[in-house]
């Protein structure tokens, strides 16, 4: 009977303390929606309200002026998010290839040359060549100006990413890949069927990185790339917002007429959350299917040593 109390009574505060637990966690997700919530709901307010009462967690003045500022040539838009979208699809997973085959080379024992080239990569993330070296590189040498390539290659290779994934790949027992080989397996048939499938979590979250790189990046456009029709999303958007602010300084010099003032109505902060929005909002939406293998063994600070 004692027994029976006391297992009750356990069973009792593991219920309670998981009842807390999952209060505080929802608490704190709650909190961190705050500022998605302030973003989404000052993109359909009006400037003046903003200007004038801040942001809040409710549209004030409800106004789709900053979504059709944004979008005033949909075509425009509509083609730097396709060369967004194919350049983030293309880079990922030429990217994870990339990286999982060197991670492999690199975790095999039977390696001569690992260690040595280890310490090359490792070597790169310390030292550099600079800016100039390197956009002498991309514009001269690869003649890459203008060009989809200078986007793409720049961010298909990343040392951080490759350790990742060769300490994941470390994590398989020799065994395995031993057993493999006497069953007449090739490198290649090793790697793609069998480390391949017990790496699931480690190419979803290198795969997240590469991806989210892609989609940010804006800097190579700026560096790289003259002609309007190729700037990806980022850049486009950036490109609006400086556009926007170099108009409002004209008109705050007044070489802008009063006619044309009294015509143009220029949103700046509604503006950055509208593309806030159209910028965050489909790369937010892959994450739920990445999302469940972070939960079954890797994530940035649980990484294998």
């Amino acid at each position: 009977m004692e027994a029976y109390k006391h297992k009750r009574k356990m069973t009792g505060d593991v219920f309670t303390l998981n009842v807390i637990s999952y209060v505080f966690c929802g608490l704190v997700a709650l909190l961190c929606l705050i500022p998605f919530i302030i973003i989404i709901s000052s993109s359909f307010s009006s400037e003046e309200a903003v200007l004038q009462n801040g942001f809040s967690l409710l549209p004030q003045d409800f106004s789709l002026q900053a979504y059709e500022t944004v979008f005033r040539e949909p075509v425009v838009v509509f083609r730097a998010y396709a060369t967004t979208i194919l350049l983030t699809l293309c880079g990922t997973v030429l990217g994870l290839l990339l990286q999982t085959m060197t991670a492999y080379v690199l975790a095999r024992k039977t390696f001569t040359w690992r260690r040595a080239f280890s310490f090359f990569f490792y070597f790169t993330t310390l030292f550099s060549g600079g800016l100039v070296p390197y956009y002498l590189l991309i514009t001269t040498t690869l003649g890459l100006r203008d060009n989809y390539l200078a986007l793409l290659l720049p961010l298909m290779f990343s040392v951080y990413n490759l350790l990742i994934m060769k300490s994941y790949i470390l994590g398989i027992p020799d065994s395995l890949i031993e057993a493999a080989k006497i069953d007449g397996c090739g490198e290649f048939r090793i790697l793609f069927q069998i480390v391949v499938p017990l790496i699931k979590p480690a190419l979803a979250t290198v795969g997240l990185f590469i991806a989210l790189a892609y989609w940010n990046d804006w800097y190579n456009a700026m560096l790289y790339i003259k002609e309007e029709n190729k700037y990806p999303l980022q850049y486009f958007l950036y490109q609006q917002i400086n556009d926007i602010e170099a108009y409002k300084k004209l008109i705050a010099s007044g070489n802008v007429s009063s006619s044309v003032i009294s015509s143009v109505s220029l949103p700046t902060q509604t503006l950055k959350m509208a593309l806030t929005v159209v910028v965050t909002g489909p790369i937010v939406l892959a994450y739920p299917f990445v999302q469940k293998y972070f939960v079954q063994g890797i994530t940035i600070g649980a990484v294998k040593e």
